[in-house]
């Protein structure tokens, strides 16, 4: 697949751009009765399925996904280039007691990939003024027990913060009742768990991290998160399908259910409350409109991605990395994958993006199987040819 001159010169610069600044007043946040920006939902449009190559293509990614069943995925498929839908695909079923098949309205848990919007909402607030990323966490909740850490830490994982996965059993014994994020900090502001290293001197993956960055998305706007990403993403894109969990008011009818590997059902526990670092169910349509939303920027302009796209860790060596709100790989000859998996009870998600192709796949799966993630170097090369390029992929 050939990359047009602009493209890769554009994108190779954005693989040695590190995480900056972007300075500034900050304006007064959008409220309750505040308009959010007016841009038209993303239609879907799709390539065409006459063509000998197509047919070619589908029935190669058709015998792959047929293996795939047969060793236990279960969910949806979508591929798309240049805007269109190569390939869009549902095996099995959402609801096995209800005997309800998946299908393109089904929106399954995407788990860490929840992450690419909270990231994105804070972005956006940065750009417009509505908050500064480079302020500490503390000020935008004072009962955050950690002086130093800034909101960009918390976007990259350089914060140091200790998951609240591992430590809430050593506070709290009811591991069953959800709960939410006030109550994780809460108990933070309370017990002050001890940090796992010294902020902004290394990346770790933690969800907790995200977990505080939705409660600065609520302290900066007085919307609830929940509320926001409907109002300003959801709702705009198109993303009709798309909503985040709140245990207390139930599964909708088109959430899929969550099965362990064995096929039963993988219960709701304390950490289903918490949302930003996952809680957002979407549909494999709806994953795609929010792909593509970048590449017309519908919500954040080539500056604010560059910025999300420029890797912030260096202390290893190797191809991967994480920037603000997204993992990567940023290989030697500058190509660059941008991606976040997920990971929650039996759901597993792929989301990844080969920008200087706009070539994008995306896989939602709602019966646990680590093979999942097995599944984009296979797929990308059915569709494109060998690429060489077999290492990516793994993380949640």
């Amino acid at each position: 697949m050939r990359f047009s001159s602009f493209l890769l010169a554009l994108f190779l610069c954005f693989s040695f751009v590190a995480c900056h600044s972007d300075k500034g007043k900050v304006a007064a946040a959008p409220r309750p009765g505040d308009e959010p920006r007016k841009f038209g939902p993303i239609q879907l449009s799709y390539a065409d399925s006459t063509t000998p190559e197509w047919r070619e293509k589908a029935r190669r990614l058709d015998s792959f996904y047929h293996v795939q069943v047969k060793n236990g995925f279960n969910g949806a498929v979508l591929i798309g280039y240049q805007g269109h839908v190569l390939y869009e695909r549902y095996y099995g079923f959402a609801n096995k007691a209800k005997q309800q098949a998946w299908g393109p309205n089904i929106a399954s848990q995407l788990a860490s990939t929840s992450k690419t919007f909270t990231g994105a909402a804070v972005l956006y607030l940065h750009a417009n003024k509505y908050l500064d990323i480079d302020k500490t966490v503390k000020s935008y909740l004072p009962s955050f027990p950690y002086n130093t850490i800034t909101v960009r830490m918390l976007l990259c994982h350089r914060s140091g913060l200790p998951d609240y996965l591992h430590w809430y059993g050593n506070y709290v014994k009811d591991s069953r009742t959800p709960v939410y994020n006030n109550r994780i900090l809460e108990l933070m502001a309370k017990y002050r768990p001890k940090l796992s290293f010294t902020p902004n001197t290394r990346f770790t993956y933690c969800n907790t991290n995200y977990a505080m960055l939705a409660l600065v998305i609520e302290a900066a706007t007085g919307l609830k998160y929940k509320d926001f990403m409907r109002r300003y993403i959801f709702e705009p894109l198109g993303m009709n399908h798309t909503f985040v969990f709140d245990p207390s008011e139930g599964f909708p009818d088109n959430a899929s259910v969550s099965y362990k590997a064995n096929g039963s059902i993988d219960p709701v526990m304390f950490a289903d409350g918490v949302y930003g670092d996952k809680g957002i169910y979407s549909t494999a349509e709806d994953m795609y409109r929010w792909d593509q939303s970048f590449y017309k920027n519908t919500l954040l302009d080539n500056e604010t991605l560059e910025m999300a796209y420029g890797p912030c860790s260096f202390e290893k060596p190797g191809i991967k990395n994480y920037g603000l709100g997204w993992r990567m790989l940023c290989y030697p000859d500058g190509y660059k994958v941008i991606y976040h998996n997920g990971w929650w009870h039996g759901n597993n998600t792929c989301f990844y993006r080969f920008v200087e192709d706009n070539f994008t796949i995306i896989v939602l799966g709602n019966k646990y199987t680590g093979a999942i993630y097995r599944q984009p170097p296979v797929v990308y090369n059915i569709v494109n040819g060998d690429s060489g390029r077999k290492d990516f992929g793994g993380e949640d």
